[in-house]
């Protein structure tokens, strides 16, 4: 047998452990998959450990994932998990051709580039770990865990958004008094829940959507009804709360993923419309009462002001999504050819090189590799991240077509954070890491298949 277990993304394959010496591989593969749960903790928790557990190592907090994917990755690699595919070969290429090139061509700050190239360099490969010793069973868990986690999230958001910037609550990095907010409507703030920055709020009720319709779709023995229909309320109530379109439309697409999968058995057709016009109905009447019609109120006004600014679903999806590209690469010719730097992009890398935050070569993603590695590098940065995207949704709908339905519907929040998430802000890292990950585990085939929809022809 071969010793390296192959973590490409798979479809009709049982996770088989190498043979490497029999209860010590059981061994490592178990503290594996804890270390990917302290992965999965940490990002979930590791903006409350900065602004409000330990204000005072805010800064090197910052980097708490890193020690973390390092120990994944050479544990997963030793143990014969984790196989050098060409993915990660190729990231590594770039990442080091850009390392060397920002310290010698570029901006000339090895700091930088070293906080830059640990997003390509460290990061990446825990994809692949995450796929590599994950099960089926293991994406259940973390989903049960999120489902939970809906609950006390919505409390908190709300609390964060009644609340004044001052209080604890809305505490920012570092303890700074001036809050964690971000820019809203109507006197409202959008609330950062356990996150950094606003974004996690987005990004965790977005996921959290997935395994809700999922469960909706498939209840079994980790999840009960009860427990949906209070985490799909808090689901629900996450939306005005956050005052964030981009957390509108993505449930909305996780949604149009359910229809198209369902849409294969009518009768789950009928079972989604009906729970959806249930739960929505009562979300309604309850938005009548002051507490939600207040947050209602500043997201309908957020949600038109943005539209009138950007568009709407052609803002988010379009300009942003395919626009960031195309915008990057007509913008390159100006650029040297291997950019500015690698980390130059960052928060981090803005702040080192000229003592504030602020946006020193792209917003969006794919304009900042592009404009930190040149045009070369960076596009292959970008190929190889949608490249990862393509395979794992071709694995996705080949598990649909044969009735599983979970891997298609983790794919609805993977194309959206993989492909261009924005990696230079840590929040937006991990769950594009995670969230790619959990969507190769899931993909692989189990002996007791946990299934909605019948194959086709029975």
């Amino acid at each position: 047998m071969n010793t390296s277990y192959n973590t490409s993304v798979q479809t009709s394959t049982q996770v088989v452990l190498p043979e490497l010496g029999g209860a010590t591989t059981v061994k490592a593969l178990n503290q594996l998959k804890k270390g990917v749960w302290v992965y999965f903790v940490l990002l979930i928790f590791e903006g409350a450990l900065r602004k409000w557990v330990l204000p005072g190592l805010a800064t090197p907090l910052l980097l708490i994932r890193d020690p973390v994917a390092i120990w994944l990755f050479f544990m997963a690699w030793k143990h014969g998990f984790l196989k050098l595919n060409f993915f990660i070969t190729a990231m590594f290429a770039v990442s080091m051709v850009g390392f060397f090139a920002a310290i010698l061509l570029g901006h000339g700050n090895f700091f930088v580039a070293l906080f830059g190239v640990r997003t390509l360099l460290v990061h990446f490969p825990v994809i692949f770990v995450i796929g590599s010793v994950f099960d089926r069973e293991d994406v259940l868990k973390i989903g049960r865990f999120l489902v939970w986690l809906t609950i006390p999230m919505t409390l908190l958001i709300m609390l964060q958004f009644y609340s004044p910037q001052s209080a604890w609550v809305n505490r920012g990095v570092g303890g700074d008094m001036a809050g964690a907010g971000f820019s809203g409507a109507l006197g409202y703030l959008r609330p950062p829940a356990t996150f950094s920055f606003t974004n996690g709020t987005s990004l965790f009720f977005g996921y959290a959507a997935c395994f809700i319709i999922y469960f909706w779709l498939n209840q079994n023995k980790y999840i009960s009804k009860s427990l949906l229909v209070v985490a799909s309320f808090s689901l629900l109530m996450s939306i005005p709360l956050s005052i964030s379109r981009g957390l509108f439309f993505t449930i909305a697409i996780t949604l149009g993923f359910a229809m198209l999968a369902v849409s294969r058995k009518p009768k789950y057709m009928g079972r989604l419309i009906i729970a959806s016009i249930s739960i929505i109905t009562v979300f309604f009447l309850l938005s009548q009462l002051s507490l939600f019609q207040t947050a209602s109120d500043a997201f309908v006004a957020r949600f038109t002001s943005a539209n009138e600014t950007e568009g709407g679903l052609k803002g988010v999806i379009g300009d942003r999504y395919v626009g960031g590209l195309l915008g990057a690469i007509y913008s390159s010719g100006q650029l040297p050819f291997f950019g500015y730097g690698i980390g130059m992009g960052t928060n981090v890398g803005s702040t080192l090189l000229v003592g504030k935050n602020q946006f020193l070569v792209a917003e969006g993603e794919w304009g900042r590799l592009i404009g930190e590695l040149g045009i070369v590098l960076g596009l292959a940065a970008i190929v190889i991240r949608i490249s990862v995207s393509v395979k794992i949704a071709i694995a996705s709908y080949r598990r649909l077509s044969i009735g599983d339905i979970l891997p298609w519907m983790l794919l609805s929040f993977c194309l959206l954070t993989l492909p261009q998430g924005q990696w230079s802000q840590p929040t937006g890292l991990g769950f594009s890491i995670v969230a790619a990950g959990l969507s190769i585990a899931s993909t692989k085939n189990q002996a007791k298949e946990d299934t909605v929809l019948p194959p086709q022809g029975k």
